[in-house]
Order: C-alpha cells, then structure tokens, then sequence
C-alpha cells in the first residue's frame, strides 16, 4: 500500500520588500505599448526594470530626476499613480 504524506507544508515566508515604490513608464507611440518600471528604494536609489527582459535593469541612478530625465529622452510616459510599498504592506494584513 502506498503511503502518502498527509503533513501540512511549512508557512512561506513573506517576501522581503527592498523597494520603497514602483511606477509604470509606457511608450506609447508603439502597439501594444512598451512597458518598464521605475522602482525607488528606502536607500535612494533608483532601478529602471525591463519587464520583457525577465526584469533586467536598464538603467540606474543616485535621484530620482535622472531616472526621470532618462526615461523621458526615450520619450516614455509615466502612467499616472504610483505604487508604495507600505500601502501593500498595510493592506495586506
């Protein structure tokens, strides 16, 4: 007879947030537009995320002003809204 292992698998940790907020650039002048993220994090840096790279960063900068100036000469938009990590947080629990 073959036995089966009945025991409940272990709580999963959450997952630790090294990213303070997250917003959406589009270039919208192609279909369906192209998608990065800008993501801040509580240290002061700031990581553009190619989604369509498996994530990989693109881009990188000490303020925020330069993310902005560089995603901007590549004539992407922000899609208004931003996401913080602490919201997420918050209304999790």
């Amino acid at each position: 007879m073959q036995k089966i292992d009945t025991t409940s698998s272990p709580a999963l940790d959450p997952a630790k947030t090294d990213w303070d907020f997250a917003e959406v650039w589009i270039d919208p002048l192609i279909s369906p537009p192209y998608v990065l993220l800008l993501l801040g994090d509580l240290a002061g840096h700031y990581r553009v995320h190619d989604p369509a790279e498996r994530y990989k960063i693109v881009f990188s900068s000490a303020t925020y002003d330069e993310a902005q100036t560089w995603l901007l000469e590549d004539e992407y938009e922000p899609v208004e809204g931003r996401l913080s990590a602490l919201e997420l947080q918050e209304n999790s629990k």
